[in-house]
């Protein structure tokens, strides 16, 4: 909602502060009617470019704002390094990003996980699909979708107001687009871009450009934009695959070891993506009269991504021990539940299946659009804001067709929290014509997620005189959202007497048939001694002649997999009160939001569609209050309760149960929305132009937060050990403090930094077990050092997030290792209109580790640094 900050700024007489404001946000000053009474003459528009004047832009945000808020302004997002919105929010204090597929794409606030926070464009939801077989829609916002570009300015509130949206606990992020009535009557900015992926060695152009006009009379605008990045990506990986499987392990002297968790698997990966993303955003705005204001936009992004992954695998626990396979000097490792897990020694019996190349060819996409109708009126003393409108998405893969090479051989094995060691003493990865096409275990799927929402809402803001109070803002929303995810599975019939022939011509092929040579050396950052870094290599061309065109004649058939089906409707209906108020250097506003929620979930059960529905009303008050204790320092505090729903696939009711290990895995859709009670205070002091000195203590009380456990269930008779989430019984406590530094230093040299510590409490399970809070770091740092004058800008970035956890395996929880990144970038005027800049992203090449918190590695991945080179064009 774009209205309430400015109406609340113009009610308090600050014209300056207004104008300053509203123009660095983006938003049209309000009209005539409420104005009419300031007699100042206009003032003259003063435009502030270049790093220290963005950095000031966001100060004025955060500054003049009703509650706890900070700000990236458009010029601001332009001088760093993104090509997204999520790793220009990584910037802000207490915000920090997932990169596991080197750039960011999910965020996490304040030792909350990237579920529990909400992003809004325009103050509505944007609808966002995954293409990834493993992803699954949640709460949070795929912000690989969106380009930087399209972006006036980025604002995360940190303390929420009875007129925001529900459902973010850590904070609510909101994306403005540009609209043509806050630009030049005529404005172009054109930009043209090479960008150099050192992994893959490959360049790729990027291209973005607007055009904005607005009539004399400033009633009629159009803004068009258009941004298009191609993109060659490059990600190894050493992987191990834990479950919570627990298996009977023998070693070569007949001695047992009961109840020990065994890796599924794991491998030497390499993912590939072509990348294709169009961005596209309209704007048409009118302002018909001084009191009416009205603006129609629409955005639309598509993401191709033609990908394949290929992974040399290791089966200890898929196929060695299950198979009885003995253990020479097995090693192990306690557990947190009081268990052990395998992490070395050679698996025995040269006979049976141990080494697999296990290559995945995907046709991706991911579509997502909004059409959304944005109206004020402001009357006499008072302003009506309505807002309707649509967004959609829909993403998956199109083709996701897995081949399987497999051989007999041992396996040796060697893992630590830093180590990904294995080898066959039977095999030379090297040789593809050791392992040979296995058709039973041939598989393609086909999958479409959707996620649609309808919105419509009104807000009234009015000016009273009853006392200190000085404006009252009442306003109701209604949300319909839909997820549906549907998934259709291709496989080989093998006891199909009729394809008998294909079927042996299938098995029949070796690697070494589609393979045109070695995998590049991979891993020269994260590999040890022991690690396989080049193995025979799959050929996606080779496998289409020689098996494709096999299984596309008829060996492959299809059929709806109604395990994966699920559909989850949720209507949301909101109302609220809020009132601001002034008394002295005392301001600020409090409220209530009432939100009630309809959700129903339908999944298959045994072969038949159920739904479980269920109601909850949901009761959130808010006070925001601000004390000017000088012209330059402002004192802070809020208190608030705040919600936020499960994610979707947590929600589904289907439950799958796997025939073979005798285990199932489930969502569940009586889980409960997580409350937090949370309070802040802080002092912000800026003590010179674009420079700022602040902190903030933060309190959030959370009543439940979700985690999965396997537990023995009941089904049909039978006692089934159940994967599925649960709310946990204590939920957590955060608390964190944020400081935040910036300062022009002066000869046109500057500085900021900001620094967030979180630290989480979470109290042990029934069972015992204790977790960390999923999604938390400890501590978080940015810092950016820049120069800048007439005709060079430059600034060097740096990012710090310390170790963050996920959920439970293996007996103990998944975590990341702690992971910085140095960014830079220069810009070069050449003329008033034309700039050169280069990039820098991630240059030091730093790894991602992922493992257990008892020291199994899960992950450990390498993206690579990214460099740029571009010419940019303004007028």
């Amino acid at each position: 909602m774009q209205y309430p900050r400015g109406f609340q700024l113009l009610a308090r007489k600050k014209p300056l502060a207004v104008s300053v404001f509203a123009l660095s946000i983006g938003l049209p000053l309000l009209s005539a009617h409420v104005t009419a009474q300031d007699s100042e003459p206009p003032l003259e528009e003063v435009t502030v470019t270049g790093i220290r004047g963005s950095l000031a832009q966001s100060l004025d945000v955060k500054r003049d704002a009703t509650s706890i808020v900070d700000a990236i302004s458009s010029e601001d997002i332009g001088k760093f390094p993104d090509k997204n919105v999520a790793d220009s929010l990584q910037r802000i204090p207490g915000v920090s990003v997932d990169r596991i597929w080197g750039e960011g794409r999910d965020i996490f606030v304040r030792g909350t996980d990237s579920t529990l926070n909400r992003t809004l464009m325009n103050g509505q939801n944007v609808s966002s699909a995954y293409w990834w077989a493993n992803d699954n829609p949640s709460r949070g916002f795929n912000y690989s979708i969106l380009a930087s570009e399209l972006v006036s300015s980025l604002e995360v509130y940190k303390s929420p107001e009875a007129r925001h949206d529900e459902g973010s606990i850590g904070g609510m992020v909101n994306v403005r687009t540009r609209r043509p009535m806050d630009l030049d009557p005529l404005t172009i900015n054109v930009s043209a871009e090479g960008v150099y992926s050192d992994l893959p060695d490959e360049w790729d152009p990027q291209f973005s450009g607007l055009v904005s006009w607005k009539n004399d009379a400033e009633t009629f605008g159009v803004l068009a934009s258009f941004n298009s990045q191609t993109r060659t990506m490059r990600r190894d990986g050493l992987e191990v695959f834990p479950t919570n499987d627990l298996y009977t392990v023998t070693d070569q002297n007949g001695a047992t070891y009961e109840d020990v968790y065994v890796p599924w698997g794991g491998g030497s990966a390499i993912f590939n993506q072509d990348r294709e993303r169009d961005t596209a955003n309209v704007t048409l705005q009118f302002r018909p009269t001084d009191a009416w204001d009205i603006a129609l936009n629409y955005v639309k992004s598509d993401m191709d991504m033609d990908n394949s992954n290929q992974n040399y695998l290791f089966l200890v626990g898929g196929y060695k021990i299950p198979n009885g396979d003995t253990v020479t000097d097995p090693v192990f490792i306690p557990t947190s539940d009081g268990r052990q897990a395998l992490v070395g020694g050679t698996i025995e019996n040269p006979n049976s299946i141990g080494v697999a190349d296990e290559p995945i060819v995907r046709d991706a996409f991911v579509e997502s659009e909004v059409l959304d109708l944005d109206a004020e009126y402001a009357g006499d003393g008072w302003l009506l804001h309505m807002q309707a409108g649509k967004t959609s998405a829909e993403g998956g893969s199109t083709k996701d067709r897995n081949y399987w090479f497999e051989g007999d051989s041992r396996e040796t094995i060697n893992f630590g929290p830093n180590t990904n060691e294995f080898s066959f003493p039977d095999v030379d990865p090297l040789d593809g014509s050791a392992i040979h096409l296995n058709a039973a275990n041939l598989r393609d799927w086909v999958r479409i997620m959707e996620d649609d929402e309808t919105y419509a809402q009104a807000d009234l803001d009015f000016e009273v005189q009853w006392g200190f109070i000085e404006s009252v803002k009442v306003g109701a929303k209604f949300r319909d959202h839909t997820i549906e995810n549907n998934r259709d599975v291709g496989g080989v019939d093998t006891s199909n007497a009729a394809i008998a022939d294909q079927v042996a011509a299938l098995n029949a092929i070796t690697l070494a048939d589609v393979s045109s040579g070695p995998s590049p050396v991979l891993h020269s950052e994260a590999a040890t001694a022991g690690s396989l870094t080049q193995y025979a290599f799959m050929d996606i061309d080779l496998a289409a002649q020689k098996i494709d065109s096999i299984l596309d004649a008829g060996a492959m058939t299809y059929s709806q997999d109604q395990r994966a089906y699920y559909k989850i409707n949720e209507e949301i209906t909101a109302g609220y009160a809020q009132a601001d108020f002034a008394a002295g250097n005392l301001r600020g506003n409090f409220g209530v939001r009432v939100v009630q929620t309809d959700q129903t979930s339908n999944a298959y059960i045994d072969g038949t569609l159920g739904a479980v529905s269920r109601s909850y009303t949901d009761t959130l008050p808010s006070v925001n209050v601000i004390y000017d204790l000088r012209d330059d320092i402002i004192l802070r505090a809020a208190a608030s309760r705040a919600m936020a729903r499960p994610t979707f696939q947590n929600l589904s009711s289907n439950i799958v149960i796997n025939a073979t290990s005798g285990t199932a895995t489930a969502g569940n859709p009586e889980l409960e929305p997580i409350m937090a009670d949370q309070f802040e205070f802080g002092a912000e002091w800026y003590f010179a132009e674009a420079s700022l000195l602040a902190a903030t203590y933060f309190n959030k009380d959370l009543s439940t937060f979700v985690f999965t456990d396997t537990q023995p269930e009941q089904i049909d008779g039978d006692t089934i050990n159940v994967t599925r989430p649960y709310n946990a019984p204590n939920g957590a406590d955060i608390q964190g403090l944020e400081l935040q530094y910036q300062q022009d230093l002066g000869l046109g040299f500057g500085f900021l930094a900001n620094y967030t510590w979180t630290d989480a409490e979470v109290p042990a399970n029934e069972d015992g077990t204790q977790l960390e809070l999923p999604g938390n770091s400890e501590d978080q740092f940015n810092a950016s050092v820049y120069y800048e004058n007439d005709v060079v800008s430059m600034r060097v970035s740096y990012n710090m997030r310390s170790e963050s956890y996920g959920g439970l395996t293996s007996g103990s929880q998944l975590a990341t290792d702690k992971y910085d990144q140095w960014d830079a970038t220069a810009d070069w005027t050449l003329t008033d209109n034309f700039t050169v800049f280069a990039t820098a992203v991630n240059f030091t090449n730093e790894i991602i580790y992922q493992r257990t918190t008892d020291g199994l590695p899960v992950g450990f991945y390498e993206n690579g640094p990214r460099y740029s080179v571009g010419l940019r064009y303004r007028f």
